[in-house]
């Protein structure tokens, strides 16, 4: 069995040779019409991932990978090292207060999974609830929801790198499991959720329709069921959104007794419908009190009513109040930054922002006046805010590039921060140095760029360098604890994040500027970033790398069709590359609409086919270096997007330099990867580039 990068074996060399090519990947005579237009798919036959032909294909893969790494100058070494980074004391995440009760995830590596403990709040002993460790099988929590008085407590599980949930209950007190099974409990795109009735007998929760016999669960058309605990899930029933889409997400924002929202999305980086539920249990009945018009993104409970974060005429974001006739009122007007959420605190609520890769907390009272900014570092990632209406503390989690997870409970009367908990970090990370830069893009466009490296590291030309990028989907990057990537400043690299339209680090006006047929703005804001860092004297040509995952996949896939010569080795991860076809049942590519657009549009699929970094690989070219990875339970972006995509490079690069693949059969998105996993991951990704960029194979004293 492997362990590690699912390729430690191959850093030593204990792999044969035999696999110096990567197998054939004949093309075939596929095409669709789209149009008018005829658009060929040679490589179509790889989508079938379940046939015994494409299983030996990405299996034949999988050698030649790790023949192509087996040999790596400073492989082990490296390797060994970010193994050491990584393994640090427990860390803590996901918050939830309940009940007078704290929840959250504890992981101490090298355990494979997070366990789910429980500690009075504000003090007292923590305890163990569930080890998903002690599962038989491969088994993560994918998500907590705690009783409204914290009695019982309901979580998910999946398995193998998959994300669909089934839904398990425990007496909280007790930590006795319930008789509770739930499958097609939500997942992927839509996501689990689920929401108590106040009398803790039963909840709502998301769940797909039950497939056919033997037949697999369709990931469409999730609704709200309601469950009574103790009953067979056989006799839960739709209480809402039977027909509200296809690719309906919904989240639920409880806010006590009789307070229930719910956010409906249709598809993925869309606005919301907010909802008020009427009624308890089975009885349930929901009243729309925001429509889309209100551009909603986020909301809470505030004070006893439901706070929205709103976008429209606001491209910063506003704070709107509404109860369930309807009746809106602005709470708090647009101002400097960009709103990420808000939360209660006390009889105020504290407020979120971001400006670029500036974070800040604010606070306000009940009447919405500013009180005072919430004392945090700078170059701060806030993570999550834990707090309770009516209470005078919150829990604010946070992280710099140099400093790891801490928990700090924040007083509303003092203002003071008291520090909770404070992960140790596994080296000395004082050295690191951030520096900021720009690009201009194409339509003039300036374009954050943040770059690290260690003290003494100046710009010489030719430093071997990692850009990482991600522009998507309302998801902005913010500075996070540097961890095992120091591993790469130690030897000399630098590592740099660029901050892509897209994201919504400037507000919501940044995030569209990267949907639909202005995604070409997400790629050309990419390469400012990349010709900023070589203009900047930090890289030449020869040392440049790029990354990202998923929607970060697919950027770096159509940079690497479209600017092959300005960089020199790529590593893309569980990515988007055959952009035509994403949009089909085979994934959650429909959810994915309302970002990328529909190719039922003719202006779109024009875009579309533009950039498709599968359709735009043109034979004969000198294609940097490039990694790709992906697993083979993924529910977001399909296995196939990764393989067609491999053999057409492969096929038409005339650089010499590597096409690998590596799909993993027990992985999906990476949503739950065990600890091996995602250490495995890094190092793969870090070794691979190390290689190709010549980076230093001693550490730098």
């Amino acid at each position: 069995m492997r362990t590690m990068l699912g390729v430690l074996l191959l850093l030593v060399g204990l792999f044969p040779k035999a696999h110096a090519e990567p197998p054939p990947s004949p093309p075939g005579e596929d095409a669709s019409v789209l149009h008018g237009v005829t658009v060929p798919d040679p490589y179509r036959w790889l989508e079938d991932t379940s046939s015994q032909r494409v299983r030996d294909w990405y299996g034949a893969q999988n050698l030649h990978t790790e023949s192509a790494l087996a040999n790596t100058a400073s492989g082990e070494a490296l390797t060994a090292r970010i193994t050491e980074l990584a393994t640090t004391g427990a860390t803590r995440y996901g918050p939830q207060i309940a009940g007078g009760t704290l929840f959250y995830f504890e992981h101490v590596p090298p355990a494979a999974q997070p366990v789910l403990m429980a500690q009075p709040w504000p003090g007292g002993e923590p305890r163990v609830l569930v080890d998903p460790n002690a599962m038989r099988g491969n088994f993560a929590i994918t998500e907590v929801w705690p009783s409204p008085g914290g009695k019982y407590l309901a979580y998910g599980v999946a398995e193998d790198g998959a994300e669909l949930t089934t839904i398990r209950v425990l007496d909280a007190r007790t930590g006795k499991p319930l008789r509770e099974s739930l499958p097609w409990a939500g997942g992927g795109t839509t996501a689990a959720g689920l929401a108590w009735d106040d009398d803790e007998k039963g909840f709502l929760y998301v769940r797909f329709p039950a497939p056919a016999r033997g037949s697999e669960v369709e990931q469409f058309h999730a609704a709200l069921w309601h469950h009574r605990l103790g009953a067979p899930a056989a006799r839960d029933r739709v209480v809402f959104g039977r027909d509200y889409s296809a690719i309906a997400a919904w989240r639920f924002v409880p806010g006590g007794p009789g307070r229930l929202a719910l956010l409906a999305n249709v598809g993925d980086g869309s606005p919301a419908e907010v909802w008020l539920r009427r009624g308890q249990g089975a009885e349930s009945e929901f009243v729309r009190v925001l429509g889309l018009e209100h551009d909603v993104r986020e909301a809470s409970w505030i004070g006893g009513r439901l706070v929205a974060v709103s976008f429209a005429d606001a491209p910063r974001g506003r704070l709107l109040a509404a109860d369930e006739k309807g009746r809106v009122e602005e709470l708090l007007p647009q101002r400097t930054g960009a709103i990420r959420e808000a939360a209660p605190l006390a009889e105020g609520f504290l407020v979120t922002r971001s400006w670029g890769m500036d974070n800040w907390i604010e606070q306000y009272d009940d009447r919405a006046r500013f009180v005072r900014r919430v004392p945090l570092p700078a170059d701060v990632g806030v993570g999550a805010i834990a707090s309770e209406p009516g209470q005078g503390s919150a829990l604010v989690v946070w992280s710099t590039w140099t400093t790891p997870t801490r928990w700090s409970r924040f007083d509303a009367a003092t203002g003071t921060m008291e520090t909770l908990f404070a992960l140790e970090p596994p080296a000395d990370y004082s050295r690191v140095r951030v520096h900021r830069i720009e690009g201009v893009s194409r339509d003039g466009t300036r374009v954050p760029v943040t770059v690290l490296s260690l003290e003494g590291v100046e710009p010489d030309g030719r430093r071997p360098t990692i850009l990482y990028g991600y522009g998507g989907f309302a998801l902005g990057l913010k500075p996070g604890f540097l961890g095992a990537n120091l591993a790469w400043l130690e030897r000399g690299g630098v590592y740099a994040w660029a901050t892509l339209r897209g994201g919504n680090e400037f507000g919501e006006d940044w995030h569209a500027q990267g949907q639909k047929t202005a995604k070409q703005n997400v790629f050309d804001d990419f390469h400012a970033a990349m010709l900023a860092l070589l203009d900047g004297g930090w890289t030449d040509r020869e040392h440049l790398g790029i990354m990202g995952g998923s929607n970060g996949g697919l950027l770096v896939g159509a940079t690497l069709v479209q600017h092959p010569q300005d960089f020199r080795a790529g590593v893309g991860q569980v990515g988007i590359y055959d952009s035509l076809r994403h949009e089909s049942e085979f994934a959650n590519g429909k959810y994915n609409v309302p970002e990328y657009g529909t190719l039922t549009d003719p202006a779109q699929f024009r875009a579309t086919l533009a950039y498709s970094p599968l359709h735009n690989v043109k034979a004969g070219t000198r294609y940097p270096a490039f990694l790709m990875t992906t697993g083979v339970n993924d529910s977001r972006v399909a296995a196939w997007q990764s393989h067609k995509f491999a053999a057409a490079l492969q096929n038409a690069n005339a650089s010499g330099h590597p096409t690998l693949l590596l799909t993993r059969g027990d992985a999906g998105h990476g949503i739950g990867a065990p600890f091996s996993q995602r250490v495995g991951n890094t190092a793969l990704a870090l070794v691979f580039l190390a290689n190709e960029l010549g980076l230093a194979e001693e550490v730098r004293r």
